[in-house]
Order: C-alpha cells, then structure tokens, then sequence
C-alpha cells in the first residue's frame, strides 16, 4: 500500500452528517444535550431539581472517549492495551488503591477484547465517542454523586434512565412531533447551534462532483433533521451536491448487517415507505439501508468491480471501524481534539465562538466569560485524549489511550475539520498511518501536541 493517499484516486466521496460535514458550536450544543437529557430525568423520573444546575467548572469532567463500567458504576479511561489509565465513581477520582481495588493489581479491564474488536455497546459498558451523547456522561457522573449523597443505593435503573432519556430526546419522531428539547431548540433557532459551512467547503464539494467524483452523505439522523441541517450550513440546494443521500442510516449497522435485515426505504415528504427495497437502483434519496446494495449501486455508476471510496466521520463507533472493516473503505476521520491540543483552526471563525443568531441576550455568553471547557479541549480531570500523562513521586510515565490506537488502527487519516483541507488541490498527498511509520505520521495539518511529546521522549 502506498504510505500517500490522495482524494484524485478516489471514485467516491463519501460524508457523515452531523460533527463531520456538519460542524456544530459544540458549548451550546452541549448544554442543550445536557439539559435536554437532565431536564427528562428531572421531570419524568422525579429525579432532584440540582441536575439542572451546573457551573462551568463541571464542564471539564466531559471527555470523549470514556468508558462506562456497567458492572463496577464507573467511568473509565483505557490504554491502547485496555488496563485502566483513570478512573472516577460519580465525578470522583479513584486512587490507585481504589482502581486496583476494582480492576486487579494489572489494572486490566475483563470486556476491552470485545470492546476492542467489535466497538460495540452492551449491557456491560457503553462508550462515549460522540458528542450527541457526550454530555450524557457527566450527567451519568453527577446521577451517582447524588444518589450518594442521598444514602441511595445505586442500581440498574440509573443507566435504564439515562437510555430512556436518550431516546426521548433523540427519537426518530420527535423533530416532526416537537417532542423532547433538542429538536425543538435547533429548529427555533439553528444559528445558534450549526455552524455553516465556508465558501471554500462549498467550492471544494461543488469542484469533487464536477471533476466527476461521486458524492455520497450517509447520516444516521432522519430526513427531515437533515434536511434542516444541510439547508442551514450548506442552502437551500444541497441537494444538488450529492448523488446519494441516505438518512437514518443506523450506523454501523448499516455496514455490519446482511441487506435482508436493513432494506433500503423510499422516502415520501420524510415519511418511510412501509416496503423495503429489494435493492438499490439509481441515485436519489433514501432511508435506512445497507452497504452491500450501496455497494452495488456504486459498482454500476462507477463501471468498476471494486470502486475505490473514502468516507470522512467522526465516530470510532459508527464510521471508522464499521466503514473500514466491513466496507473496505478508505476512512478520514475529524478530530476536533485535535485543535485543544494546538492544531490551529482552518478559517477566521474563534473556537466554538457564539454563534451569529444567538438568540436573547441574556442567555449570550452565559458560561463562555466564566471558563466553561469545550468539550474538545484537554481535561484536566482526564487529561489528553491521545497520551495519558501522569506524574507519581517525581516521574512522569506517558501511555498512549485506546482512542489513539483506534485512529491509528482504523483511520486513513486524521483532520481536525473538514475546512482543515477544503483549500488543498484534489491531487494533493497526505500521509497516511501506517504500522511502520511513526504514530505522529497521518495526522493533516499536524499531529496533536501530545503526540508530539510522546514522539520527542521516544527519540
């Protein structure tokens, strides 16, 4: 394989929606997505009112790539290898004793081999690698503290909460129905929550379909969230940049399950169609789906046996492994933890700034003056998300996570945002990882500060 991989040899482009193509103002997002999620505990399931109340410090404990322990009631953090790098109970740090205590002098993690080859969830741990449900963490974190604090006994229906509270927010009805919080606030007022896409981004998608590329979006949000998304960032003709768009994908089990079990839909004014596709004819829009009929499809418009594409997302979970170990497709995957440790932004717009249509001022900048963390910056409860850092008695030991592994493993590539190369010619040669190479090569426009340590400490 080539150690240069360059979009010129691709058939197809391919995008996730939502913290990919879409880049959302992740402060205020969050805060939604947490009350969202905090406000259904408070209200359906009588839980105490101080959920609601958060201060901006309580921002740091919210750190992609955790881990829930299901079984022990903790947050974990995992080394490449699966021993446990940090851990909390609530938003507690445990000591090492403690951690030793609950997961054995090796520190070892007993489901890391199935989480590790399958990334999926079950009902023994679930992993946080996207911010929709991010913020649903320190929400988790602060249930415990509580409950704690009340002498409560903490048992499975915590977590039976916390899922329902997902559902509720998230449910594929809830944007036609304005049901739940989420949908509702974004469709109110989506300036305050999506950033649009820049002139280069549009330049550069318009100049990919008409070089003859074809273009794909395949996003696991419905039709009609997407289509106020895309109408938002991109306008009201998005349409016209894609070939196939397909919506309430199911990620990864669009790519891991047998066509029978996942039929492509027709969509009528954002309704499903009750029949399934037996396959996949032309382009157009549709809903649910798999990848062998994609698959197909691309086969016939491309007049190749084996299309070369790359698809760029942002979720280990749902993109990268299930794209790259089912599909066979090259995987770009963004990282915005990539710019909290250094990589400077693409275009002119601050970090997460507020967005153009705020809304009413008193809620404008309500947590930015105070110091609330993004969450895409360093922690300083969990440290970076590529090198865990620690320091005991003087020395300082430094172990690459489990999430930088998994880019490494799974990703072609690495950006930090789609706008990161939306200004580079389709020809241009980016580095990919490679086993052989070191971990810094394949990160575009440069590798995160951590890794950059870690590569000056290893020479």
């Amino acid at each position: 394989m080539s150690e240069f991989f360059s979009l010129s040899e691709c058939d197809v482009i391919g995008f996730d929606l939502d913290h990919t193509l879409c880049r959302y103002y992740l402060k205020e997002t969050s805060r939604l997505i947490y009350e969202s999620f905090a406000g259904y505990l408070v209200e359906h399931k009588g839980y105490d009112k101080d959920l609601l109340n958060l201060t901006p410090a309580d921002w740091d404990f919210c750190f992609k790539g955790l881990v829930v322990d299901l079984e022990e009631g903790n947050l974990v953090k995992l080394a490449e290898d699966g021993t446990v790098l940090r851990a909390t109970h609530g938003t507690k740090n445990l000591s090492t004793d403690d951690i030793i205590k609950h997961y054995g002098p090796k520190r070892e993690w007993k489901h890391f081999n199935s989480l590790n080859t399958s990334y999926t969830r079950s009902a023994k741990y679930y992993f946080y690698d996207n911010y929709f449900d991010l913020p649903g963490a320190l929400l988790c974190a602060r249930v415990v503290d509580m409950l704690h604090k009340q002498g409560v006994e903490i048992t499975s229906d915590l977590w039976k909460d916390i899922v329902a509270a997902i559902d509720h927010n998230y449910n594929t009805s809830a944007f036609r129905e304005d049901t739940g919080t989420y949908f509702p606030s974004v469709k109110r007022c989506p300036g305050r929550y999506l950033q649009p896409c820049s002139d280069a981004v549009k330049r550069w998608l318009r100049s990919m379909k008409n070089s003859g590329k074809i273009l794909l979006l395949i996003t696991s949000s419905h039709s009609d969230y997407c289509r106020l998304v895309c109408e938002h960032i991109l306008g009201t003709d998005f349409e016209e940049l894609f070939d196939i768009i397909i919506t309430n994908a199911l990620k990864p089990g669009f790519f891991s399950l047998v066509p029978q079990q996942r039929p492509f839909r027709a969509l009528v004014d954002d309704v499903e169609d009750s029949e399934g596709l037996p396959s996949l004819e032309k382009p157009g829009w549709y809903s649910q789906g798999n990848w062998p009929h994609l698959h197909e499809l691309l086969k016939n418009m491309t007049n190749k046996p084996e299309p070369k594409v790359v698809y760029f997302g942002d979720s280990m979970r749902s993109d990268m492994f299930p794209a790259c170990s089912f599909g066979k497709w090259e995987t770009v995957m963004i990282v915005e933890e990539m710019e909290g440790e250094g990589v400077p932004r693409a275009n002119a717009t601050p970090c997460n700034s507020p967005a153009p249509t705020e809304g009413p001022a008193e809620k404008k900048g309500k947590f930015e003056d105070q110091g609330m963390k993004s969450p895409s910056d360093v922690s300083n409860q969990w440290g970076s998300y590529f090198v865990d850092v620690q320091k005991n008695e003087g020395e300082e030991t430094q172990r690459l996570t489990w999430c930088c592994h998994s880019i490494h493993t799974y990703s072609t590539m690495a950006i930090p945002s789609i706008e990161a190369i939306a200004d580079l010619p389709l020809d241009f040669k980016f580095q990919r990882f490679s086993s052989d190479k070191p971990i810094t090569t394949g990160y575009y426009p440069r590798p995160p500060d951590s890794l950059l340590k870690w590569e000056e400490n290893l020479s």
